[in-house]
């Protein structure tokens, strides 16, 4: 589903993810990309190729936990286009009821994943 304000919603997202430490914003395939240190941790997507749907992609540790999030709560986790098989998860994005505390901390844990151990090891 998409998101009724998608502005707001990637205005949201991008606070979060530029709130972590060495973060930063480029535009990747046409769509916002974060990054730390340089490596890839976040996408925001809306409408990507007319799928429907306002998403943040983000990492996770492999295709156990990738199959795990898509079993327990479909409504909440898909197949990001192109990403899912290097071990990305789509998190919807799109109504009123978003969790935001579960967006943060699916970012903070994709971005853990990306950081190099160095930040990893100070508290956020």
């Amino acid at each position: 589903m998409l998101a009724a304000d998608p502005a707001a919603v990637e205005q949201r997202v991008r606070g979060l993810c530029l709130a972590l430490p060495e973060t930063g914003e480029r535009i990747s395939h046409g769509i916002p990309a974060f990054d730390v240190a340089g490596k890839m941790f976040a996408y925001f997507r809306h409408d990507h190729h007319g799928d429907g749907m306002t998403v943040v992609c983000v990492k996770t540790s492999g295709r156990d936990e990738q199959e795990m999030l898509w079993e327990a709560d479909p409504q909440t986790y898909s197949k990001p286009a192109y990403l899912w098989p290097s071990g990305w998860v789509a998190v919807t994005l799109a109504d009123d009821a978003v969790d935001w505390a579960l967006v943060e901390a699916r970012l903070r844990s994709s971005w853990a994943l990306a950081a190099p151990k160095r930040l990893v090891a100070r508290p956020l």
